[in-house]
């Protein structure tokens, strides 16, 4: 990632409605971000290459270039900066379209303000979770060998399932980030269960018996009314 001068976070935000990127723009700047607004994929791709801003955030719905072709450009270019994409609703294609032309996550609008900043906060971490080159994800005690797709917590292996497997590793990736069951169903599922379905319940639970088989602390958190969440601490 491309640390700017002074320690600014820049954020490029490209988007067609107006009063989206105006609405956004104010909010991401009160919360300390330099923000870049681009009204189309053309002016994005083109500030992008002058400003190297540290993350993209662009709707897939825009005129002439949209947001999945600058996401494919970036991408094509060997650039790694991370990419959040917004998406309609019901535009399930779309979602899957993103991640599958390099974006890092999605946001489906309308979303709430405190979702999207905290999602941006966690690609922007450089810490917390990470990825080391043996390809390993850690969180204090629990580990992720994603070569081998092999989870350990305190040095003792979990016996897994593959759903088990997938679901802790998209909480992990995202660890901080509360995410939604509609996320957690497209993530783990491929969208193929109702977000009112039990499934991602009982694999929660599952989960939390194997994280904390001999008395860890908790991990998996359930957020009411939201979804579940990977962190260290209860909050």
């Amino acid at each position: 990632m491309v640390c700017n001068a002074g320690n600014v976070t820049t954020i490029l935000l490209a988007d067609d409605d107006r009063r989206i990127r105006e609405s956004l723009e104010r909010a991401l700047s009160l919360e300390g971000y330099e923000v870049l607004t681009a009204p189309n994929g053309a002016e994005a791709l083109r500030l992008h290459a002058k400003r190297r801003p540290d993350l993209l955030l662009l709707d897939v719905s825009m005129p002439d270039v949209d947001g999945l072709s600058v996401c494919r450009a970036v991408r094509a270019a060997n650039d790694d900066t991370p990419i959040l994409m917004l998406t309609a609703r019901h535009e399930i294609t779309d979602r899957v379209r993103g991640l599958d032309a390099g974006a890092d996550d999605y946001l489906v609008k309308p979303f709430a303000l405190e979702e999207l900043l905290a999602r941006l906060r966690a690609r922007l971490r450089t810490g917390l979770t990470d990825e080391d080159e043996e390809g390993w994800l850690t969180l204090g005690d629990l580990a992720m060998d994603m070569s081998g797709r092999l989870a350990f917590r305190d040095g003792v292996s979990l016996e897994l399932s593959r759903t088990e497997f997938d679901l802790l590793e998209v909480l992990l990736r995202n660890t901080g980030v509360v995410l939604s069951r509609e996320y957690l169903y497209e993530s783990v599922w491929g969208g193929d269960l109702d977000s009112d379905s039990k499934t991602l319940d009982v694999f929660v639970g599952y989960l939390r018996k194997k994280l904390e088989a001999r008395g860890e602390a908790r991990l998996l958190h359930n957020v009411r009314g939201v979804g579940y969440v990977l962190r260290t601490d209860v909050r």
